[in-house]
């Protein structure tokens, strides 16, 4: 009897450990996969925006390995704060905004536009005191 069963588990063992490598492969595929989706969601800012905003930063805050280093980290923080269209909608209003006239009161006066400038002011805050 305990020879049987012994037989039987170990006969039900090869069966299973015969789709080990299938599983664990389908498992791996289904961890990179989702790996990549989430370093996708993190890193939305395209690598443009993100030099165009460390040049900018270093111009206002002196051009040194220092502030290179804060300065990057300052777009970090604000792309974890931030969507990039969200960024890229306050880039925006804040670059209209100086304009002179009916174009630039458009931009300056709805709620839409100061929703989106106030987002990234407070993502530039938080940038500040974690960075500088």
């Amino acid at each position: 009897m305990r020879a049987e069963r012994c037989a039987k588990r170990d006969a039900f063992t090869m069966r299973n450990s015969a789709n080990f490598p299938a599983i664990a492969a389908v498992l791996l595929a289904l961890g990179a996969a989702n790996a990549t989706v989430r370093a996708d969601d993190l890193n939305d800012y395209p690598t443009s925006a993100r030099a165009d905003y460390v040049f900018a930063c270093m111009k206002a805050n002196g051009e040194t390995q220092r502030s290179l280093e804060q300065c990057s980290c300052s777009i970090d923080i604000i792309a974890s704060i931030v969507p990039y269209d969200r960024y890229v909608t306050a880039e925006t209003v804040l670059r209209m905004a100086q304009v002179r006239g009916n174009l630039g009161g458009e931009f300056r006066s709805t709620e839409q536009a100061k929703a989106a400038v106030d987002d990234l002011r407070r993502a530039q805050a938080e940038a500040e005191v974690r960075c500088f």
